[in-house]
């Protein structure tokens, strides 16, 4: 028994490593496309050249950003028959077919037209190729569209039978691809994904401004990347309230562990909002707890009295780790709201005509840089921990979904990935920060298309 839960503790630590490699690269790809696809459009709307130098700068980072993450996805997709080989046989009738979709309709769609964004901005004419850049973005999202109905499907299984032998079965592919959670999931992770992007391109723009500050294109990014910051932020934060509302419903343990009630108060005292708290497995108490009286019910039920299901109500067998789920979901709503400050300061600069003056506000957006990716990570952790002791929720244990693999062969495996992961990742990332500071202007130019020039070579 001991063994077993050794190999599972790391195959865990294995899963978690890869996916918030991969995790990262795949928003940020997916927030690249689409902030290329706008700045194509502004170029070919208003056909002024900055918005294309701009696009030009960007797209080589979009290119090494496909090639990075393309490798870290392949690894995390062999972990499922390496290590989970019993969850691929107890689910492959529902996500096998996801998994297909998201290959065949995104990956083929991406792949397809990535060759025309990377190479063809010459060879064919700008509306053809606004077309393929568009067809690329509009894969990225798609792609996200099915991993995340996967996932969410294994949050909120629906639309299934389970058969003699214990397979799931699917009945309803309409419930089990629309599952409950699935919009909830699909809004925020796209959200994350775009401010991610957002806060890194306004990190990367305030810091070539800080070396010049008269840079036309870095400012060019800077005011795009804070406008979307400020629209996004506000709206990540209302999402993100009625996602967490809907997993009141369908995941308490989650709830209870996020709010960190070990014991529901008596009604006429309500919810209280605990700012910090160490809580303790064993004892099944917090530490040195500060809250504020009531407002936790404000939140969760609009008033002063309601409470929630508590974590002594559920078989502790059933509980997730409460620290990392208290303190990761801490961490996540701090940055979000770091990042709506951000976004409102941006705009008080705007109405000043201070924005690109206010040398502050940059230094402190090339702190805020990685800080949406940051509450992206800390958002999957609350996700995926706050789901144990299950992958599938509450029908399939994590421990019943592990391969029968050692614990040495996992740690093996774990070491030359991260190996792999290190050569491939550090040096993708020299050659990122390399690119990042280096300001636009510094491009070589090379030849320019033109809006008139619908055949190119032709």
């Amino acid at each position: 028994m001991e063994a077993t839960e050794s190999a599972l503790l790391a195959a865990r630590a294995q899963f978690a490593i890869t996916i918030s490699f991969h995790i990262v690269l795949a928003a940020f790809t997916i927030g690249l496309a689409n902030f290329l696809m706008v700045l194509e459009a502004l170029w070919l709307w208003h056909g002024r050249k900055i918005y294309l130098d701009v696009y030009r700068y960007w797209l080589k980072i979009f290119a090494l950003t496909v090639a990075v993450g393309t490798a870290s996805g392949l690894i995390l997709e062999y972990q499922f028959g390496l290590n989970w080989s019993r969850l691929s046989t107890m689910t492959g009738d529902i996500l096998g077919p996801l998994m297909f979709y998201e290959v065949l309709a995104a990956f083929f769609l991406e792949a397809g037209f990535l060759g025309i964004m990377l190479f063809g901005l010459t060879k064919v004419g700008p509306r053809v190729h606004f077309f393929a850049t568009c067809a690329v973005a509009s894969g990225s999202l798609i792609s996200a569209f099915w991993i995340l109905s996967a996932n969410s499907w294994m949050q909120t299984p629906a639309g299934y039978s389970i058969g003699i032998d214990g397979r799931f079965i699917a009945q309803d592919w309409w419930a089990i691809i629309f599952n409950p959670s699935f919009p909830y999931r699909l809004a925020h992770m796209t959200l994350a994904a775009m401010l991610g992007t957002a806060t890194l391109v306004a990190g990367a723009s305030a810091w070539q401004l800080l070396k010049l500050s008269e840079n036309p294109r870095a400012r060019l990014q800077y005011a795009m990347a804070l406008w979307t910051i400020l629209v996004l932020a506000p709206a990540q934060i209302v999402v993100g309230h009625f996602h967490a509302e809907h997993s009141l419903t369908v995941q308490p343990q989650k709830m209870a562990a996020i709010e960190g009630s070990w014991t529901r108060p008596p009604e006429s005292a309500g919810e209280p909002m605990r700012l910090f708290a160490v809580p303790d497995m064993d004892e099944r108490r917090n530490h040195w707890e500060v809250a504020i009286p009531r407002i936790g019910s404000l939140y969760l039920h609009y008033n002063l009295s309601g409470t929630i299901a508590a974590l002594d109500e559920f078989p502790p067998q059933d509980i997730p780790p409460v620290p990392i789920v208290f303190f990761a979901f801490r961490f996540m709503v701090g940055l979000g709201l770091l990042m709506v400050g951000q976004g409102l300061m941006s705009l008080v600069l705007r109405r000043r005509q201070r924005l690109f003056r206010a040398r502050w506000m940059m230094r402190g957006c090339v702190l805020l840089a990685p800080a949406g990716f940051l509450a992206m990570l800390n958002g999957w952790v609350v996700t995926e921990v706050g789901r144990q002791p299950f992958t599938v929720y509450g029908l399939l244990r994590t421990a019943d979904s592990l391969s029968s693999v050692s614990h040495q062969q996992v740690i093996a495996s774990t070491w030359s990935i991260l190996l792999f992961y290190l050569l491939i990742f550090g040096i993708g990332l020299w050659v990122l920060l390399r690119i990042l500071r280096k300001p636009a202007h510094e491009d070589e130019p090379g030849p320019q298309p033109t809006l008139a020039d619908e055949t190119g070579d032709s």
